[in-house]
């Protein structure tokens, strides 16, 4: 697919401070992971549909259900 949606640099700049600190194990890309999640919004499709390139559909899906439930899905997306 080449209408994949990938956030650039300086949007995840602006992003980082509302992201949580890794604790033990490195963490999945972040810009990867938001992108994905993102592109699933914007075209209502279900968390498995999503593209490879984005990762694991079931890290999209429990990195989204964290950060929701932690409210950092939505007061972050004014910064972009």
């Amino acid at each position: 697919m080449s209408d994949l949606y990938w956030l650039s640099d300086a949007q995840m700049a602006k992003l980082k401070p509302f992201f949580p600190k890794s604790h033990g194990k490195p963490r999945v890309d972040d810009k990867r992971v938001l992108s994905g999640i993102i592109f699933i919004n914007r075209n209502g499709l279900r968390w498995r549909d999503a593209p490879a390139e984005y990762g694991p559909h079931k890290t999209l899906y429990s990195r989204w259900k964290r950060w929701s439930e932690k409210c950092l899905t939505s007061a972050p997306m004014g910064q972009i």
